[in-house]
């Protein structure tokens, strides 16, 4: 070993220096370490009090777990190689005066390096696989499903949980050895174990040993890939399909199968060359390794795809496009779905809708995405209130009878405090929303407005005679972010509980939350511990808190679920409910895979996009494998959390109930009263439809031709290229004998650009009520069913229906009538019902403010059927127009006189009399189309710049107002 002087050192640092920087690193040390066990301490209190703390225990050991092992797995080879390269290099070897240099420089820090390399390998291997510890503690808890694929004949659990475990651990070995292939080449080049230089490479009988048999690993790891590279061809997404192809099956997995072996016989060859010392044999075996990789996993299929797929597709596919098409609706839950085809009317008569009139009863004309702004408006009390945007859709039990229900809970809004903002208002006395509101979605009053059937502060309704009733919501979509609450008893209230004076002179009501919704936050400690966490001083200083004082903190409902049950993937339309007394909110929770054996991949994100839904984010995008598994619910108050096993057949949530046990409870024990409100959920109906615009065919062939796809329509109600959403409505499908609580939506013909054809093609409804009984859902729920309209006649699409109604003269006055003014016309959800033998479209029109404040009222209905539409203030009104007089139905706002729409009164500047003097007065109707026609006119000169003609057109519009005025005074 080259030695070199030692350079004269510097003189030492004192003892008290030395002493003092080690005293600092510890101190540092230490506060790192308590700012660390704070977190920690602040989770495990979180857990341990919402009852999930194995949970977290789970957690924290799977990580740790596999932190150590890749820590282990990967520090340990490393070492190992290097300790061998420098231990077994050549004693007396030859070295130029480049690598004398370079061992000049490495030496002083070989011992480090030797225990610094492997450790700083080790690290980042740790962290890699303590973040893949679900996937191997999912491994470690697989149960079989029962189901086998198609081409090797292997139950889908190897799919789901083997195959991705196997992968990644594949990955991991091929790292490590060849970072130890690399540590070992460079030790044995600087130490003259390997030599290069005068057109040779010289290599020791120690390194050529060594390398040999880390090389004749790495390509074992490699052939063992490869053949797991036959299992992926499964879920591979190809052009048309994910899954084995026919080029797959009969080139590339042959292929693999060839290059698997071929890679074995090479370790081989270098095992040998660890032992006859000859590299000839493993480097010709490399050489054509690569040559026939090249052959049989690049030309050969390309030759099989151009020469006897492309000119034979349907026969050679169709098989191999079959298993595609059995499994994507397997995977999705769309294989039990029952077609009908559909002969739709498209003609109106009297009476026509006698025999679903149940179904038009219950037509919702308040549509949660407009009257949030109403709601407000009547029910907001306090400006430090809100609800929801749009609100929420359920049902209840009225006088024995269901209604569908708008529904939101008023939370608190803690940006409209304005000057009383402070800590002491923000965290202790603004603690909590008060009430639910609920209105009827089919009915209106005189002005416009919802109907309601529970309102108020303090809250009066149907929902809450005749059992106690918890109004307030501590845990909610918009509740503060901590918040501090309890008290001993006989304490004075503090936090504000609603702006009325429950005692004679009160302007306020004030309360102590009383149950058990957050870690206590009493003891010094933890107001320490809690004071870190939040970043606030205040709590630790604060004479507010108690020994009593709890801290509620994470309460969004979606955030609790996902905290408690981190596997699943949350719908986005949580909803509240009045479940035995309570307001819970109801989730909805998902199991998803991107793994399921020949079924098609599908973005989450795009599939449940929407109107009402956009900027999401999900934790696994592009899926194939989805199911409701779990339904949740968090208390209002509270903030308990419940997890039900709905889909108890799903092997995804049965091996997470074995990685988290006793965390999920059985369906069992759901009450007749919740199962009343679980509702089939709102983004997995979204997936399922996004999958059967293709997949609503059952054989290959018309797959393969696509002369039969769809496409979920855009919402004619946006300017921007959005998708519809689907609506919950009860209503009476085709073949059921009475009207079920649904959710809905339709199907266009789907086209490359802008030459799509607006007409239906199919109609999906799901049956969405679980029922009533406890534990036990109802046969129904879940039954998907799709109307296939027959092509022989062209049934409008919503866009098409929404253009009607816009270019339809009579229609097109009245609404500009509406718009007179500093008036905002808003077109409410078009829906669409399979009633009356054919399909009918029912739109609200509302009108509010275009400033100021805003107030949406309901005032006209648009209905469609065929060619005919119909426009009047009620939809009893405009059914009976639309169907010639009597449509034969009766709706719930059919006995409402609606209130006639308020017309400001223009300044007129000329005489405003529609005619000279001397001329006959006109009546209604001519005024009607002279406003009309008049409006018409000053738009055209509006467009064309004419502005005299625009003053004429609008003096002539307001003597025509005008004269509406006084026949309607009149």
């Amino acid at each position: 070993m080259t030695t070199t002087s030692v350079p004269n050192q510097a003189t030492p640092p004192s003892p008290l220096r030395r002493a003092v920087g080690i005293t600092l690193g510890v101190i540092v040390a230490l506060v790192m370490a308590f700012f660390l066990f704070a977190s920690l301490y602040a989770d495990w209190l979180w857990y341990r009090q919402l009852g999930f703390d194995s949970v977290l225990l789970t957690q924290w050991t799977a990580r740790v777990t596999m932190f150590a092992i890749g820590f282990v797995a990967m520090a340990v080879p490393v070492f190992v190689s290097i300790q061998l390269a420098y231990r077994l290099r050549p004693v007396y070897a030859r070295l130029s005066s480049q690598l004398d240099h370079y061992q000049e420089v490495v030496e002083p820090l070989r011992r480090l390096a030797m225990w610094g390399i492997p450790v700083f390998f080790g690290f980042f291997a740790g962290f890699a696989t303590s973040a893949q510890w679900e996937s191997v503690w999912l491994w470690a808890n697989r149960v079989a499903t029962g189901t086998v694929d198609p081409e090797f004949g292997l139950d889908t659990g190897f799919y789901l949980f083997e195959l991705p475990v196997y992968s990644a651990a594949l990955g991991f070995l091929s790292a490590i050895l060849l970072i130890c292939l690399l540590v070992t080449a460079l030790v044995s080049y600087l130490y003259g174990a390997v030599r290069i230089g005068q057109r040779e490479l010289r290599i020791s009988k120690s390194a050529r040993i060594q390398l040999a048999i880390l090389a004749a690993l790495y390509l074992a790891v490699q052939a063992v890939s490869l053949w797991l590279d036959r299992y992926k061809t499964l879920l591979t997404e190809g052009d048309r399909i994910t899954g084995a192809s026919y080029v797959d099956v009969n080139a590339i997995i042959p292929g693999l199968t060839i290059l698997a072996i071929a890679a074995s016989i090479v370790a081989v060859l270098f095992l040998l060359t660890a032992v006859i010392g000859r590299w000839r044999f493993p480097l010709i075996g490399t050489a054509l390794l690569i040559v026939s990789s090249l052959v049989v996993g690049v030309a050969y299929p390309w030759a099989v795809t151009q020469f006897q797929v492309t000119p034979n597709l349907e026969r050679l596919e169709t098989e191999y496009f079959q298993r595609n098409i059995d499994a994507t609706k397997a995977a999705y839950g769309i294989d039990t779905l029952e077609k009908t085809d559909f002969q739709a009317v498209t003609d109106v008569s009297p009476g026509q809708l006698r025999a679903d009139a149940d179904t038009t009863a219950s037509v919702r004309i308040m549509d949660p995405a407009v009257i949030s702004p109403t709601i407000r408006q009547l029910e907001q009390y306090r400006g430090y209130y809100q609800f929801t945007d749009p609100m929420d859709v359920d049902r209840y039990q009225i006088d024995g009878k269901s209604q569908d229900a708008v529904v939101s809970v008023r939370e608190l809004d803690m940006s409209q405090l304005g000057a009383a903002t402070s800590w002491y208002n923000s965290t202790l006395v603004y603690t909590h929303g008060y009430g639910m509101v609920a209105a009827k979605g089919n009915d209106r009053t005189a002005d416009g407005d919802p109907v309601f059937f529970e309102r108020g502060i303090p809250t009066a309704g149907a929902l809450t005679t005749g059992e106690a009733y918890e109004p307030r919501i501590y845990f909610g979509e918009s509740s503060p972010l901590y918040s501090i609450v309890g008290a001993p008893d006989g304490a004075d209230d503090i936090e504000l509980d609603f702006p009325r004076g429950s005692e004679e002179g009160a302007a306020q009501t004030k309360t102590t939350f009383s149950g058990d919704g957050g870690p206590e936050v009493g003891s010094m400690f933890l107001r320490f511990i809690y004071s870190l966490k939040f970043q606030s001083t205040d709590i630790l200083f604060s004479d507010a808190i108690n020994e009593k004082s709890q801290i509620l903190y994470d309460r969004d409902p979606s955030v609790r679920v996902k905290k408690a049950a981190p596997y699943l993937e949350l719908d986005s339309d949580p909803y509240p409910s009045v479940v035995d007394g309570r307001i819970v909110w109801i989730i909805d929770g998902y199991t998803l895979s991107a793994n399921y054996p020949y079924s098609s991949i599908v973005s989450l994100r795009d599939a449940i996009s929407d109107t009402n839904t956009t900027a999401l984010r999900v934790a696994l995008d592009d899926i194939n494998y989805m199911r409701n598994s779990v339904k949740a619910t968090v208390d209002a108050y509270d903030g308990s959390v419940t997890l039900y096993a709905w889909d108890d057949e799903d092997p995804l949530l049965e091996a997470w109930q074995n990685v988290y046990p006793n965390t999920v409870k059985p369906l069992s024990e759901m009450s007749g009263d919740l199962m009343s409100h679980v509702r089939y959920p709102t983004d997995l109906f979204k997936v399922q439809r996004a999958m059967l615009g293709t997949y609503h065919v059952d054989d290959a062939a018309s797959f393969i031709r696509r002369d039969n796809a769809w496409r979920t329509p855009n919402d004619p109600t946006q300017t921007q290229p959005v998708l519809q959403p689907p609506y919950y409505l009860t209503m009476q499908m085709p073949g059921q004998d009475d009207p079920t609580f649904s959710m809905f939506t339709s199907f266009i013909p789907a086209s490359e650009g802008n030459t799509s054809r607006n007409v239906l093609m199919g109609y999906l409804a799901v049956d969405a009520d679980a029922g009533a009984e406890d534990g036990v859902k109802a046969d129904g729920y879940g039954k998907l069913r799709m109307l296939e309209i027959s092509a022989d006649v062209s049934v409008p699409g919503p866009g098409q229906v929404q253009n009607t109604f816009s270019s339809d003269q009579t229609i097109s006055g009245q609404m500009n009538l509406l718009r007179q003014g500093a008036s905002e016309v808003i077109n409410g959800n078009l829906l669409t019902l399979p009633v009356g033998g054919g399909l009918l479209y029912v739109q609200p029109v509302f009108v509010q403010a275009s400033s100021g404040t805003q107030l949406p009222k309901l005032r006209k209905i648009l209905v469609a059927f065929g060619e005919e539409v119909a426009f009047e203030d009620t939809l009893q009104d405009a059914l009976d127009t639309l169907f010639g007089g009597d449509s034969g139905a009766s709706t719930e706002d059919g006995a409402v006189s609606p209130t006639p729409t308020p017309t400001p009164t223009p300044t007129p500047t000329e005489p405003t009399t529609p005619t000279d003097p001397g001329a006959p007065a006109i009546g209604y109707e001519q005024a009607l189309e002279q406003a009309r026609q008049a409006m018409l006119e000053r738009e055209t000169a509006l467009q064309n710049g004419d502005w005299a003609a625009y003053g004429e057109a609008d003096r002539r519009l307001t003597a025509a107002i005008e004269r509406l005025l006084e026949l309607s005074e009149g």
